[in-house]
């Protein structure tokens, strides 16, 4: 099974408390918007995907409005699942992927720092805090050998 990981492309930072803004909620979080360079980078990204990813690919998109404008770049279909917006798990991202049993390949459109918690799970077998830049795609693919399951890292791209 081929697991695409997409982190939105860059997006508007709220103001700190430090810098006069007030206390952030989830709301708040969720409704950020792309940058103008945000859309430029999902834009590159989605042109390198549509290339390489096939017509089937399950497309799962985080809530977030950056991952839904994001998504909207690669011109698909795509679903939007609640359980993938900023607060989601490594777990809540493998059952929504239905990793490793999905035949189809799966592309997650999501966050920080559980598209880099997942990468590092899934690459070397234990949780780590590794980083995904804004706007790029970790390609893995897992499959079984010997009744073990070993993933490999196809593609890293940056937009």
């Amino acid at each position: 099974m081929d697991l695409i990981l997409w982190r939105h492309a860059q997006a508007i930072t709220l103001p700190t408390a430090e810098e006069g803004g007030a206390q952030h909620d989830l709301a708040a979080d969720l409704a950020r918007p792309l940058t103008p360079k945000g859309e430029r980078q999902a834009e590159r990204m989605a042109a390198w995907l549509n290339q390489r990813l096939s017509a089937g690919a399950r497309v799962l998109v985080s809530p977030a409005v950056r991952t839904q404008q994001t998504a909207r770049a690669l011109g698909r279909d795509f679903r939007t699942v609640p359980s993938l917006d900023p607060r989601a798990t490594v777990d809540d991202l493998l059952a929504a992927a239905r990793w490793p049993q999905s035949r189809d390949p799966v592309l997650i459109v999501g966050h920080q720092p559980v598209l880099g918690l997942l990468a590092a799970r899934l690459l070397a077998g234990q949780d780590q805090p590794w980083s995904l830049r804004k706007g790029a795609v970790w390609w893995l693919r897992g499959r079984e050998r010997d009744g073990t399951l070993q993933v490999t890292l196809l593609a890293v791209e940056s937009p």
